[in-house]
């Protein structure tokens, strides 16, 4: 029997990518997003390549009904190996400008669908004494960032919830993983909630490739080890901020006048 992973967010960006190399290591997939369309494109792409079987599965993580009909298949997925929560959005703006239903959204979809996820993952993975969670923060999750308050704590959470949850499972040989991934060349810049960014002024030395950053990711997966930071320069940028006297004060800074800098 093949090896089972399922993935949210996987119809662009780091969550397809996850797909592509994870059907070519052999892995059957459940591959979810909001756009069927996308997925079904991509099941097509990937069963004919790899010979694995993939699973649309159609959900909306803002939507209570899609997340529990999630649950529910994670709960009948006794094969189960890995969970990949990826999914996520952003809106760049100050705490009181951004609308209240984006804030609510954030913590719906970030922190209360991988939570609810995770819960219905472990029980077939305890009991089989193996398995994986990988939970994609951000770089804003270790490093607050002007203008993302929501973005920022709710990836923070998913990296306390994640540290601890690995402490946990590595008992039972599950690894917990949290990925923090910075500037990624993905389709989230194009999103409504960067319109006002202009991403052509980010230094290209600040950015990866989404295959850096899977290809990290997997590489650096094992029970016990929680927090990925993947690309040298974002592990410089972690480093300053927790360790430097005024890390914190400086990146804050910086931060906030390269965000003003690069709106269009």
């Amino acid at each position: 029997m093949r090896p089972l992973a399922l993935i949210t967010g996987a119809s662009s960006g780091i969550g397809e990518t996850y797909a592509r190399i994870l059907a070519r290591q052999g892995y059957d997939l459940i591959v979810v997003a909001r756009r069927a369309d996308r997925l079904t494109a991509l099941k097509t792409q990937l069963e004919t390549k790899y010979a694995i079987q993939v699973e649309v599965f159609t959900a909306d993580l803002l939507q209570d009904a899609d997340i529990a009909k999630l649950e529910q298949r994670l709960r009948n997925a006794q094969n189960l190996t890995m969970l990949i929560n990826n999914a996520g959005f952003d809106q760049l703006g100050d705490f009181a400008d951004v609308p209240l239903e984006k804030h609510l959204g954030m913590l719906k979809v970030h922190l209360e669908a991988t939570i609810r996820l995770c819960h219905a993952a472990l029980p077939a993975m305890r009991q089989h004494r193996q398995g994986s969670i990988i939970n994609v923060s951000s770089l804003a999750g270790v490093v607050p960032l002007p203008k993302n308050s929501l973005y920022s704590a709710t990836k923070a959470g998913m990296v306390v919830l994640s540290e601890i949850m690995a402490s946990e499972e590595k008992h039972y040989n599950i690894a917990v993983q949290v990925l923090c991934p910075g500037y990624t060349y993905t389709e989230i810049f194009d999103t409504v909630g960067f319109a006002s960014f202009d991403v052509k002024v980010v230094p290209r030395f600040l950015w990866m490739s989404s295959e850096d950053v899977v290809n990290e990711s997997l590489a650096r997966l094992r029970p016990g080890q929680a927090l990925v930071i993947p690309g040298w320069m974002n592990r410089v940028v972690y480093w300053s901020h927790k360790y430097n006297p005024i890390g914190k004060y400086l990146t804050f800074m910086v931060g906030n006048w390269f965000y003003n800098r690069n709106r269009k």
